[in-house]
């Protein structure tokens, strides 16, 4: 697919910088794939009970966002500098394991990581860096790649182990388009109430939108709910820069089903329940793990996928899709063409920036339902 065609102009006004005052406030876009395209209907997100059919299995994405990003200082020079963490050299994401933000005497109090990391002067190795409060973490620079990434030696001074320092001292790592730093209330609202697994550097944002009430409203309405693990990584803002999405380097991002979930898979299939997708993150688990031997039905099974799913992608498994509106010459967009079409997308965008949606993380939603039209 030629780049040029992930194109499309967004006022930068509509870019919502705050979430709505209700977790379940937002607007909400509806699209049936079976109508014309630039058929679309307005509605609210508090009301997805009213458009999501008795007994259809909802999959959400129970990743938790941990706060990636660190502040501090060069030791000896004084220079200000962020670090932006990625994972831990054992593979793991960033904070896979117990954050609970008490003192753990016998959790590791220094560990090996892969940082992004940025001040006035590039960051060597055999920098060091005091980080946070009164230096609560402090890293050394050991090497630095080709493409910039540190490895450093992230070690904990505040009586707690790594996990549960960078919990307690780091920040939200917001996206950058927001503009702004984050704040106390970002610590919930960047945050699904499904978070359940730490290891997300950035949120899945349609997951965002469900509060407690709604989700008791579905499940009283014969909806199922079911998870898998996606871990959002740094490279889901990065934008595609070859000219052919073919040439993209898709980011690697570390999922999980669980035997659950592929069992409410297989159990919507046997009574005929749509399977929707809270987001494109749930999107990409479950198809990387689409059972090539039973057409609709998953594996239960945990890797690193790096799917790239574009127009001409036959899904396996996602019915629905509940998502957020996403960025001109995103990955995030080329898998919206792939389900809904393009023509149909753009139109749907469209009809939403007519009607003063609220666009990116914190913005609204639309929901595609609907069999392809012939």
């Amino acid at each position: 697919m030629r780049c040029e065609l992930l194109d499309y102009e967004l006022p930068e006004a509509l870019i919502a910088s705050r979430p709505p005052e209700e977790r379940d406030g937002a607007r909400l876009l509806l699209i049936d794939r079976g109508r014309g395209a630039g058929e679309v209907e307005h509605a609210a997100i508090r009301d997805l009970d009213r458009h999501i059919e008795r007994g259809a299995l909802v999959i959400v994405n129970d990743t938790k966002v941990v706060p990636a990003r660190l502040f501090g200082r060069k030791r000896g020079t004084g220079g200000q500098v962020e670090l932006f963490l990625l994972h831990r050299l054992d593979g793991a994401p960033a904070g896979a394991e117990d954050l609970g933000g008490g003192p753990q005497e016998s959790a590791p109090r220094s560990e090996r990581w892969r940082a992004m990391g940025r001040a006035s002067k590039p960051i060597r190795p055999g920098s060091v860096l005091d980080l946070e409060r009164d230096g609560a973490l402090v890293a050394e620079v050991l090497e630095r790649a080709e493409d910039g990434v540190l490895t450093v030696q992230l070690s904990s001074t505040a009586g707690l182990s790594v996990a549960a320092a960078i919990d307690a001292y780091g920040h939200v790592p917001l996206p950058p388009y927001l503009g702004r730093g984050d704040d106390a209330s970002d610590r919930e609202r960047y945050q699904t109430i499904f978070a359940r697994v730490p290891g997300a550097v950035a949120a899945p944002t349609a997951g965002l939108h469900l509060s407690p009430g709604l989700v008791e409203r579905l499940r009283a309405n014969g909806v199922e709910i079911a998870s898998v693990t996606l871990h959002v990584g740094l490279g889901t803002f990065q934008p595609v820069t070859a000219d052919d999405l073919d040439l993209h380097p898709m980011h690697a991002e570390v999922y999980s089903i669980p035997d659950a979930t592929a069992g409410a898979i297989a159990a919507a299939r046997d009574r005929g329940a749509p399977v929707i997708a809270i987001g494109t993150t749930v999107v990409r688990a479950l198809e990387t793990a689409a059972d090539p031997a039973r057409a609709g039905l998953v594996r239960a099974q945990s890797g690193e996928t790096r799917l790239l799913i574009q127009p001409g992608y036959r899904f396996r498994v996602v019915d629905a899709l509940l998502t957020n509106f996403h960025l001109p010459r995103s990955t995030l967009l080329a898998l919206v063409f792939a389900f809904a079409g393009r023509e149909r997308t753009l139109l749907a965008y469209r009809a939403a920036i007519d009607a003063g949606y609220r666009f990116y993380s914190y913005g609204d939603a639309m929901l595609i339902r609907g069999v392809d039209a012939p």
